[in-house]
């Protein structure tokens, strides 16, 4: 079966789905990924093949953050759907017999696939879905609210500006703080909101294709059905959510099959005891010397070894036992180390419990402020240290915790060895060969309650 998996956004909206590719590469399948252009060496250094998909999102962050005015930045936003949504529908047109799409393109994908007569199924990383169990990341009346637009992933998916996770509180499972109905109702708002903001393209799209007007704000409603790549012992299933949507474990990103080490790092790692991490990953651009300053300053203050990833702030950090690094895979770093800091990025995250070590989490926006939540609930890290208020001393006595802890870093073992024996791909691969055999309804649950939709 020729498959197509359509994602949109940064490096760690596309990563984990190279490495869903591969398994379904090695099911026998032809499979294709459309991204932006800049991840065309990845993709393709996975062995999938690559279909361009126009814009690049960190231009798309500096033209909105040059807007004069809310009115202009939406109409910069606007255009640049507008392309991606022609995108979509091209790559989808080269030809393919199944899409598996990212929530943030869900609606473009669903239209290119009713255009092209081609069944789609969501393939989502962050939860997506109004329940009465936690509020959605950045749900209005959260811990902290919903907070100023940021762009990870899409406009209109998970922590753009109105899309489920923008920032806001942390909405962690366990939270609860708005009481059943009250994360329900809010969780219905931000999806609708998030909808809205896409209507317009989709409009404009489906007209393009012929198609009728969708009834739904939400622009993946009609999608079924939805996985999520996550682990549920990080968030477990809510028994309301709809029926064929589900939560089936991480899948994890694919090492280019060229890759190596550079030299650099691995003397680095050999020289001493093993470092810390320290990357935000598309966050903070422009703001690398600032938070340069801060991170050389925390380490020297915890008395530890660190590895710094460049990220799109361009962070750089100075000293004797301080390395900077550019992008590389998580998986062959994070177990050499002895904690990880990060942004708290879904998949950060995720290779952060996979590696089994303790990190410091340090969200600035969309789906963060959960992820990091998450991780502290689950006994895994500190308290998170929102972006926006890190010090030198917080990040410090965090790093110090997280290095002399000993039930943090026994706990974040525990977590390791569960998610190991968890395989986030078979399910993907079950459905797949369900609409290979042409069954409908394969794998429905039943809601614990109507309407959590």
């Amino acid at each position: 079966m020729r498959i197509l998996i359509v994602t949109a956004g940064s490096r760690g909206d596309v990563a984990p789905f190279t490495g869903l590719g591969r398994r379904l590469l090695g099911a026998g399948h032809e499979v294709a990924v459309a991204a932006h252009a800049p991840f065309a060496g990845l993709v393709r250094g996975c062995g999938l093949d690559h279909r361009p998909l126009p814009g690049d999102p960190r231009e798309l962050i500096r033209a909105r953050g040059r807007a004069a005015s809310p009115g202009e930045a939406r109409a910069v936003t606007a255009a640049f759907l507008d392309r991606l949504a022609d995108g979509v529908v091209g790559a989808v047109a080269d030809g393919t017999d199944l899409v598996l799409t990212a929530f943030g393109p869900a609606g473009l994908s669903r239209a290119a696939g009713e255009a092209c007569a081609v069944p789609v199924i969501g393939t989502y990383l962050a939860p997506s879905f109004a329940t009465r169990e936690f509020p959605l990341p950045g749900a209005s009346g959260a811990a902290g609210g919903p907070g100023a637009p940021g762009v990870h992933g899409v406009p209109g998916g998970p922590g753009v500006p109105g899309g489920p996770g923008a920032p806001g509180g942390p909405g962690a499972p366990g939270d609860g703080g708005l009481g059943p109905e009250g994360n329900l109702a809010a969780g219905r708002e931000l999806l609708a909101r998030a909808g809205g903001l896409q209507a317009e393209v989709l409009t404009r799209l489906r007209a393009r294709l012929g198609l009728p007007a969708t009834a739904s704000p939400e622009p993946d409603a009609e999608i079924r059905p939805v996985l999520h790549g996550f682990s549920p012992l990080v968030v477990p299933r809510p028994a309301d959510w709809p029926s064929q949507v589900d939560v089936v474990g991480y899948w994890w990103p694919a090492r280019p099959r060229d890759w190596q080490p550079p030299a650099e790092l691995t003397d680095f790692l050999q020289a001493g005891p093993p470092p810390v991490f320290i990357g935000f990953g598309s966050m903070a651009p422009g703001q690398g010397e600032r938070l340069g300053e801060l991170v050389t300053a925390a380490v020297a203050r915890a008395g530890v070894r660190a590895v710094v990833q460049a990220g799109w702030a361009g962070l750089t950090a100075s000293g004797d036992d301080v390395l900077t690094v550019g992008d590389l895979p998580h998986d062959w770093l994070f177990p050499r180390t002895a904690a990880v800091v990060h942004h708290a990025g879904a998949g950060t995250t995720a290779a952060g419990l996979r590696a089994g070590v303790p990190a410091v989490a340090v969200p600035a926006m969309a789906d963060q402020p959960f992820w990091a939540a998450r991780l502290h609930r689950l006994g895994a890290a500190p308290r998170p240290l929102p972006l926006d208020a890190l010090t030198a001393e917080s990040l410090g006595a965090a790093i110090t915790a997280c290095v002399t802890g000993t039930a943090l870093r026994r706990r974040a073992a525990e977590l390791a060895e569960a998610v190991a024996a968890e395989d986030g791909a078979a399910a993907v691969l079950a459905h797949i060969g369900a609409v290979g055999r042409g069954e409908a309804g394969h794998g429905d649950r039943t809601s614990g309650e109507p309407g959590a939709s």
